[in-house]
């Protein structure tokens, strides 16, 4: 009975030991945007946070894995594409889910390219820099959150009811060059609010600020912005005008086509914590305006037919 005890306890022992190895192996690598705050912020000396962080801690916890984040940095300019980038991220092993990602028919499409440069990630030496790697096809897992445009409005414009985007007339309103705001505004109606509007030039100029300070009255942004900006202005006088642009994106995980079994099993941990109201939870939580996912599921050419209309 000693002899079968002592086996025992070495057995026992013999998996302890086993244990974290697996947990490491069997962790959930998931990229994030380090600085989309409030979605996901990581910056040196401070905890990691944001919405897609607690939510991906929570489907990790569903599929009874650990859960590994390989931050990355997503810039903004004419030579960057986030397609390329995430497929990057992915085809090289830095991870098996991009987190936040916006899902249209043109960030999913098959790319006319072989091969990709990585973006800058934790981590990243001077070789990975440089190498450029073989891509695969993207596939998305179901949607966890939409994200809108929305009419933010001065203190001086608070009052003011919007119904939609005619209800700007006759405001100052301010827009970021070059966005999708900016194509919107400019083509309404023929160009109808063209005289009132001005063009502000993003990363440089404080759109929000200047809103606030009253130099403008209104702008059409994504509801991110206003989340981010009240996030760290808590006394601020912008309002938040209810209104929504019809035409909206969805964001889910996106992965690689070559690993199905990943995808459905992430699928249906989304679905629980979206049943249970865990996902909605996590966003207020993180300060996040949670909007439920919409149809269309992916975005197509809705956009486009939208401002040809115009």
């Amino acid at each position: 009975m000693r002899i079968r005890s002592y086996a025992a306890a070495a057995v026992a022992l013999m998996t302890m030991a086993a244990m974290p190895a697996i947990a490491a192996a069997d962790a959930l690598r998931v990229c994030l945007d380090e600085d989309l705050p409030p979605l996901s912020v990581h910056h040196r000396g401070k905890p990691a946070s944001g919405f897609d962080v607690a939510l991906a801690q929570a489907v990790a916890q569903r599929l009874g894995r650990s859960l590994e984040i390989q931050w990355f940095e997503s810039k903004l300019d004419e030579d960057s594409s986030p397609a390329l980038e995430t497929n990057a991220l992915l085809s090289d092993g830095r991870c098996s889910l991009v987190g936040g990602y916006a899902l249209t028919t043109d960030s999913l499409v098959v790319p006319g390219l072989k091969t990709a440069k990585l973006p800058d990630f934790e981590g990243a030496t001077g070789p990975d820099h440089r190498r450029r790697v073989p891509l695969g096809v993207l596939t998305p897992t179901d949607p966890y959150i939409y994200s809108a445009l929305t009419v933010v409005l001065g203190p001086k414009a608070a009052e003011r009811h919007i119904s939609g985007i005619g209800d700007l007339a006759g405001l100052r309103i301010g827009v970021e060059s070059g966005t999708l705001a900016d194509a919107l505004l400019m083509t309404f109606d023929k160009g109808r609010l063209i005289d009132n509007i001005t063009h502000l030039v993003p990363t440089r100029d404080d759109l929000l600020g200047t809103l606030e300070r009253g130099d403008l009255d209104a702008s059409l942004l994504d509801l991110r912005r206003l989340d981010a900006y009240r996030a760290t202005h808590t006394d601020t006088k912008l309002t938040a005008s209810g209104y929504f642009y019809p035409i909206g994106v969805n964001r889910g995980y996106v992965g690689l086509a070559s690993s199905p079994a990943l995808l459905a099993e992430v699928n249906t941990a989304l679905s629980a914590l979206q049943s249970d109201g865990t996902v909605a939870k996590l966003a207020e939580a993180a300060g996040v305006s949670f909007l439920p996912p919409r149809e269309p599921i992916v975005l197509g050419d809705a956009m486009m037919k939208a401002l040809q209309q115009k």
